[in-house]
């Protein structure tokens, strides 16, 4: 039996959000896989952290879960995974969690499944389920960014990494794909005006102002993203060529990894562009403070309220302000700022 992180070989890594939580998780991981070199790193993550996890270079493996706790749920995979975990026999496991989440269900998983070590954030006292155990700071003090927060975890443990940068792995086949649909010109920008949570989508009667004077006033080629339930959305926007519903994962990062500038909300695109190392443009809802564009070139655009930090999927005060309060005009600014080579009109 592992007693110590330091013989730890075969390491279970848990993040049961969805792809921009993963992507954030990235640098944590790979601090565990390099500390020492040659560890395995296998991810217990939902469908959608599995689809960007296959791109990321610090997971060796997947394994898909619908746990009871989070959404998505699917009853019938409860027991199939104790059996999956058992099987094989994971040295040590590392539970990931935004810092008003337990880890408690995930650890007792990994207690169920006969994981030796487990290391996470907890504000309650977890007993036998952690032996590596974190006090969870964020209510007293300042929120830390979700990278960094994961990186002080693994920290714990000994684990650390010179490069904290997001990671991606873009398959030659996704560059191919993307390849003919690159404008020829310069001057263009990619926009992803949607997102799951209501609360974090900046209003599209803004977003077509926006579109409409970056295209006629600025002479941009717009690429509009998204999946098959923002066909609507992308062609309420004026000047712009819709690709909504019509490009995998791994082609949208392709996409944006030729990209000038992204413009979207605080959603999963923002952090493959910061994979990828594509400047972003981020209308931030102030729903939560820790998920902004990680070392990668950025504006960071809202309008201050006094609600902000309401963690809400839905705006409590039906106001939307700290989106709505954000002007078209501060929007074409910061695009402009991060993209000289359509700065001035044609």
């Amino acid at each position: 039996m592992t007693t110590s992180w330091d013989a730890a070989e075969e390491v279970l890594c848990v993040r049961l959000d969805t792809l921009g939580d993963v992507l954030m998780t990235g640098p944590a991981m790979r601090a565990l896989r390099e500390s020492p070199p040659g560890r395995r790193i296998t991810l217990l993550t939902s469908p959608a952290g599995a689809a960007v996890a296959a791109l990321m270079p610090e997971v060796d493996d997947v394994i898909v879960y619908e746990a009871p706790w989070m959404k998505g749920h699917d009853p019938g995979r409860d027991a199939a995974i104790l059996d999956t975990l058992r099987a094989r026999a994971f040295d040590a496991a590392a539970v990931f969690t935004v810092f008003d989440q337990s880890p408690l269900p995930a650890a007792l998983l990994c207690h169920q499944a006969g994981v030796p070590l487990c290391l996470a954030h907890c504000r309650e006292k977890p007993y036998a389920l952690l032996t590596d155990w974190v006090p969870e700071p964020e209510r007293e003090h300042p929120t830390r960014h979700e990278v960094r927060r994961q990186l002080d975890l693994v920290a714990a443990v000994g684990a650390s990494t010179l490069d904290e940068r997001l990671a991606l792995e873009l398959p030659p086949a996704a560059r191919e794909r993307v390849a003919p649909l690159l404008p020829d010109s310069a001057a263009w920008a990619v926009v992803h005006p949607g997102g799951t949570a209501p609360s974090r989508r900046y209003p599209v009667e803004l977003w077509a102002q926006v579109c409409e004077v970056l295209a006629h006033e600025h002479g941009l080629e717009l690429i509009v993203t998204g999946d098959e339930t923002d066909r609507e959305l992308a062609e309420a926007l004026p000047g712009a060529r819709s690709l909504a519903g019509e490009l995998s994962l791994a082609e949208l990062a392709a996409l944006l990894a030729e990209a000038p500038v992204l413009l979207a909300g605080n959603t999963g695109p923002v952090h493959l562009a910061a994979a990828v190392g594509t400047p972003v443009v981020d209308l931030y809802a102030l729903t939560n403070p820790q998920h902004t564009p990680w070392m990668v070139d950025s504006r960071v655009l809202s309008h201050d309220v006094p609600c902000r930090w309401c963690y809400g999927s839905v705006c409590r005060e039906r106001h939307h302000l700290c989106l709505r309060g954000v002007s078209p005009e501060r929007v074409v600014e910061a695009a402009l700022a991060l993209s000289p080579a359509v700065s001035s009109p044609p």
